[in-house]
């Protein structure tokens, strides 16, 4: 009899008893107390008793560390494969369709976001918020229309933003020449005034359609609409303007000996006073109402079109001077002429410069043919303006040139305005370029530097714009 605790036997299992006959006069061996049969268990043992919740807490619990820390692995291995093949797709997209590699830009979006540093040995990482980004795609719009939606305006626009420089510079020609003794010059440069005054004023009300609405925009004075004021500044510049012109022609029709007549060169001083002060503004006041607008090319030329226009409306008020007055007192109309043609060259090239892709426009389809014979005709004319000296002809021929070289102008940046407006590329493509360089900045520590967009309408509105 072998005991219940055998050199094979383990504790808490009895041995079991001698085996039964299987053949004729032979015994078998027991089997092994340690043998294992498939699906039943140690053979000859009793089955092992049920585990107690107890104890299958407790190795639940010692085995919960390694756990986590082969999930923490797990989770990093994952993220660090998505984040590789995120960055690694871009270059392989590329390649295939010959494009270049990403951007600096466009790898920070990729890059994987560190990890905190694990306190301890095991112990549990600190949660950190992930950026999730996309890199970007190519711009577009909601089924290739314009993003921006272009002004409601015609020919009659650019025809008013020409007639009203005109005008401005035209009154400060007349202001010049009654303070130097050249009445032929006064003269005729504030009819011109009060012509093109009135052939602006009535190409603005073409646009409106009505006339009363040009009289309602009289109602009310809002000093951050240029709408507003430009419709003041136009109102304050015919009344001084129609008074010097009513002056010229009361000069040969009214009597010397009419009693008052000696009071009269002093109404006709503050005449002139008061549109030559008007001038300067009414010039550059349409340039500001063009850059107010959404319209890309306009708002992101706002700091050099007023001195384009500016320098426009000089040039032709000069030419038309020139047109119709002796040379003998054209001197001063043949320096302003040349001056306004440098500063409108000066400051188109500076803005074109300035504006970047947004420039494109202006050397494309209407607006380019526009421009380029507009400066052609500007450095014609300001050179024979220049060269002419007392010849009337040459006088006539450059005075004309400046006045459809400016004309051209104001055309060729309306119809470069509209372009960029109904292009959605014009829109999305700089506001990608201010949204790189804020995060640019932010990732480099750096305060972030409000846009020139941005700030305009935190001035206007007196709110703060939240860069980002």
């Amino acid at each position: 009899m072998s005991t219940p605790f055998g050199p094979h036997s383990e504790p808490g299992f009895d041995h079991p008893g001698p085996s039964t006959s299987t053949g004729v006069g032979q015994d078998e061996p027991p089997p092994s107390p340690g043998v294992i049969a498939p699906e039943l268990g140690t053979v000859g043992a009793e089955p092992t008793p049920p585990r107690t919740f107890a104890q299958t807490r407790s190795r639940v619990d010692d085995a919960t560390p390694a756990v986590k820390r082969s999930l923490i692995q797990a989770r990093d291995t994952a993220r660090t494969a998505v984040a590789g093949l995120g960055s690694t797709v871009p270059h392989l997209v590329r390649s295939v369709t010959g494009g270049t590699a990403p951007s600096d830009a466009e790898a920070r979006r990729t890059r994987p976001a560190e990890e905190p540093q694990a306190r301890g040995g095991g112990g549990r990482r600190k949660r950190q918020r992930e950026e999730i980004m996309v890199p970007p795609a190519e711009f577009s719009s909601y089924y290739g229309r314009n993003i921006v939606k272009p002004a409601p305006w015609k020919h009659e626009i650019p025809a008013y933003l020409y007639m009203g420089g005109l005008a401005a510079g035209s009154a400060l020609v007349a202001a010049g020449g009654e303070f130097t003794g050249r009445h032929e010059l006064q003269r005729n440069s504030r009819l011109i005034a009060l012509a093109a005054l009135v052939g602006s004023t009535g190409a603005l009300i073409a646009d409106l359609g009505k006339p009363s609405r040009f009289l309602n925009m009289m109602r009310t004075v809002k000093l951050t609409s240029p709408m507003s004021v430009g419709s003041w500044i136009l109102a304050g510049f015919g009344a001084f303007t129609g008074t010097a012109a009513v002056s010229e022609v009361m000069r040969f029709v009214v009597p010397k000996d009419v009693p008052g007549q000696q009071f009269w060169p002093i109404g006709d001083r503050l005449a002139s006073l008061g549109a030559g002060a008007f001038s300067a503004p009414l010039a550059a006041y349409t340039a500001v109402l063009l850059s107010d607008t959404a319209t890309p090319t306009w708002h992101a030329s706002y700091k050099q079109l007023p001195f384009v226009f500016v320098g426009s409306a000089l040039a032709a008020a000069g030419g038309a001077a020139m047109t119709c007055t002796d040379p003998v007192e054209c001197g001063p109309a043949r320096r302003l002429a040349v001056g306004g043609s440098v500063l409108e060259l000066a400051a188109f090239q500076i803005m074109q410069r300035e504006l970047g892709m947004l420039a494109e426009p202006l050397h494309e389809g209407k607006a380019g043919r526009y421009l380029t014979t507009a400066k052609a005709l500007t450095i014609g004319g300001a050179t024979l303006a220049a060269l002419s000296g007392h010849r009337r002809s040459t006088a006539i021929l450059a005075g004309l040139a400046l006045n459809v070289g400016s004309a051209l102008t104001r055309f060729g940046v309306f119809e470069a305005g509209m372009t960029s407006a109904r292009d959605p590329k014009y829109t999305v493509v700089p506001q990608r370029e201010r949204l790189e360089k804020r995060l640019e900045q932010r990732r480099l520590g750096e305060p972030p530097e409000r846009s020139e967009q941005d700030q305009r309408v935190a001035h206007h509105s007196g709110m703060a714009v939240n860069p980002f």
